[in-house]
């Protein structure tokens, strides 16, 4: 057995292919898949039964999944090599009801619920697009 140097053996660890990490969420969420859609959480999931019952009972009409908003369209700031990309909101469901008004609806963890960047932009929903989030 012939010993190796230090930098032979940095080189050999380097040739190695790199094996792929699952990232955890760091809220411990599961994404969960039905229906060929990816759903964030189990109570995302959860959630999309309840209204998939309902939309089947007439309660609720157009129930759709992951619907973009653009709330600021993509700009060149003065200074900046690139241009800053459209600030858009991502609803987990939204549908109409039976008296007709348009739900647009999060499922939220408390802890989720606390974070700036989603009250900043549930804050230009109502302000840009005067809609309401609905938070489940």
């Amino acid at each position: 057995m012939t010993s190796m140097s230090l930098d032979q053996y940095r080189r050999e660890i380097l040739k190695q292919p790199k094996t792929k990490v699952a990232k955890s969420n760091k809220f411990n969420a599961v994404k969960v898949e039905l229906d060929g859609m990816t759903f964030d959480s189990k109570k995302e999931h959860k959630r999309y039964i309840e209204l998939k019952a309902m939309q089947q009972r007439g309660e609720i009409i157009s129930l759709e999944h992951h619907t973009k908003f653009e709330l600021a369209p993509k700009t060149k700031l003065e200074g900046e090599k690139r241009a800053k990309p459209a600030l858009r909101y991502f609803a987990d469901f939204t549908y109409y009801d039976i008296t007709g008004q348009y739900v647009v609806e999060d499922v939220k963890s408390e802890a989720t619920r606390k974070k700036d960047s989603y009250r900043n932009k549930k804050h230009l929903m109502k302000t840009v697009l005067n809609i309401d989030v609905r938070e489940v």
